[in-house]
């Protein structure tokens, strides 16, 4: 039986790392993609192999329409088909508002945002029937702001609003849905002070940060036969944050 196709960008780390050996330890051949880190994308591949992935490792900047063409063509000319499209990548520049730029405005939305629509796009010319996209958006999306982003939080937001656009018009035959995590131990979060931890993890039921691992579990889940009828829906996935 020929191997499903999953590609997951921005995945030479944290939740998109995670969901790659997820992925791979349930018998998907994986599609790496990183912008600049190809040493954590290949070290993040030797442990796919392990499963017996047949794993590639793309490098494309999703803010790039061409890079993003030229990643989704090397996929198909390896596989045929991608049957899971996982739109991860995200970066997010903190500031105070008055110091909030239009170039970084528009470097934070073209990956987070517009990047996803062109890779959905371009990928879903080449999806079967019964395939899923996956938005990774945020709490910061929906209903947990914080002034510092609220650029990051705008193209969160936007990612739920093309998710559903997407779900109209891609249906019946791709799935699309979003997983909104809460705060999660990744590397964008490794310089926040242990104060800000504390206050932050308060705010949650468990009490406690998500490990990239049960985002990638709710993903994963979501490309599943036993997510078959979940569509046009936004997932939190957040421990119980109290807003």
């Amino acid at each position: 039986m020929e191997k499903k196709v999953v590609l997951i960008t921005g995945s030479s780390r944290g939740i998109g790392a995670s969901t790659a050996l997820k992925f791979a330890t349930e018998g998907y051949n994986v599609v790496i993609n990183y912008k600049e880190n190809l040493v954590s994308a290949n070290q993040v591949k030797e442990e796919t192999l392990k499963y017996g992935s047949d794993t590639l490792v793309i490098k494309a900047d999703l803010a790039n329409e061409t890079e993003i063409n030229q990643m989704v063509d090397e996929i198909v000319k390896h596989y045929g088909h991608i049957d899971v499209l996982v739109n991860n990548a995200g970066i997010a520049i903190d500031t105070t508002l008055e110091d909030k730029t239009k170039d970084n405005f528009m470097k934070i939305l073209d990956t987070n945002l517009i990047g996803p629509f062109f890779l959905s796009r371009a990928c879903a010319k080449y999806m079967p029937e019964g395939s899923s996209i996956i938005m990774v958006s945020s709490t910061n999306g929906i209903d947990t702001y914080y002034p510092y982003s609220l650029d990051y939080d705008a193209s969160k937001a936007g990612l739920i609003s093309l998710m559903h656009n997407l779900a109209v018009s891609l249906a019946p035959n791709i799935r699309v849905n979003a997983v909104c995590p809460g705060w999660v131990n990744t590397d964008m979060n490794k310089e926040l002070d242990e104060e800000t931890i504390k206050e932050e993890a308060s705010k949650c039921l468990l009490k406690r940060f998500a490990q990239p691992d049960e985002i990638a579990n709710a993903i994963y889940f979501l490309t599943t036969d036993e997510a078959s009828y979940i569509n046009n829906t936004t997932i939190r996935v957040d421990g119980g944050m109290k807003c």
